[in-house]
């Protein structure tokens, strides 16, 4: 099993990536929206959310927000799309950056846990009211899902194939350290004892001993 003294070792490169990316195509005005909506889910729900609270916090009349969306969820659908767009690169970069499979897996733990503490908030939409959306939309949110947890299974696969893992069944091992990690978002708050950076690498840690990492 790895010892601590080994995990202190590991550096794992840090991505500052923001919770929902700016991307080509989007006017400031959309993403002003984007993120008035994801503090309004964050603190109502979508259920109990309108479009009015929205435009309200985007400082917008209730009719601005369609010049730019269908409809609600077509709001919670792009914050869910472009947040696990962001986790999916982030995951790749990480796992390409890194020279071993266990470096790989340290720094991927290590990120994604950070980054559900960082971005809390919108970490709870994207991972917990992403049942909210139309079939066709969850079907995306749920491909983008898949590709993340692709990143890890190829991960662990080749940290078996290399001698660095004693792991019996890769799906659920990768299944538990993606659950690690994205639980993070729902019990983290601001000012609590450890900082994310502390919590990404606690969770590497103990990821690293659950893979039997040598």
């Amino acid at each position: 099993m790895i010892e601590r003294a080994r995990t202190q070792e590991l550096h794992a490169r840090i991505y500052d990536v923001a919770a929902i990316p700016l991307t080509d195509g989007v006017t400031e005005t959309a993403m002003r929206l984007m993120e008035a909506a994801a503090d309004a889910f964050a603190d109502r729900g979508f259920h109990a959310t309108t479009t009015r609270d929205i435009a309200g916090r985007a400082g917008l009349s209730p009719a601005g927000v369609y010049v730019h969306f269908a409809s609600k969820e077509d709001l919670l659908y792009s914050i869910c799309r472009r947040g696990h767009t962001a986790a999916r690169d982030m995951l790749v970069e990480a796992a390409a950056a890194a020279d071993t499979p266990t470096e790989a897996l340290y720094a991927i733990l290590v990120n994604f846990s950070r980054w559900h503490a960082e971005q809390y908030r919108v970490g709870r939409i994207v991972q917990y009211e992403f049942g909210h959306l139309t079939a066709t939309h969850r079907d995306k949110v749920m491909a983008l899902r898949k590709q993340i947890d692709s990143v890890v299974r190829s991960v662990l696969t080749d940290g078996v194939a290399r001698g660095e893992f004693q792991i019996d069944d890769v799906p659920h091992t990768a299944l538990a350290l993606l659950s690690l990690c994205i639980d993070v978002a729902r019990w983290y708050e601001p000012g609590i004892k450890r900082t994310p950076q502390e919590i990404g690498e606690i969770n590497g840690e103990l990821g690293l001993r659950l893979v039997g990492a040598r």
